[in-house]
């Protein structure tokens, strides 16, 4: 399973320096986005990943992101074994893209 972890910097640095190669996907459900959302990210509830994986873009770096990290790992796990090359999950979720990289969104 070649997934991975990633802080919250990290992922921001990735899509900043290669925004055409990074794919940030959110898991997260509506009434979650209507909270807090980081601008430019593909929004696929965890439930609705298996039948919506011809939107998420096999040649790019995945960057999972979710509430706190829980499901986007489990997000990663399972993309990875359907096939996606590079993949990873980014710990601590929107509270820690808040805390890190843009405390302008809320946190809930």
């Amino acid at each position: 399973m070649p997934f991975r972890t990633i802080t919250a910097r990290e992922a921001a640095d990735l899509l900043a320096a290669t925004p055409d190669d990074v794919l940030l996907l959110d898991c997260r459900q509506p009434e979650e986005l209507a909270l807090a959302k980081v601008a430019g990210s593909l929004d696929i509830p965890m439930r609705e990943i298996p039948g919506r994986l011809p939107e998420i873009d096999r040649a790019r770096d995945v960057l999972v992101l979710c509430h706190s990290g829980v499901r986007s790992l489990q997000v990663a796990v399972f993309l990875s074994r359907q096939g996606y090359p590079r993949v990873a999950s980014i710990e601590g979720g929107i509270d820690a893209w808040s805390a890190s990289v843009d405390p302008s969104i809320p946190t809930y």
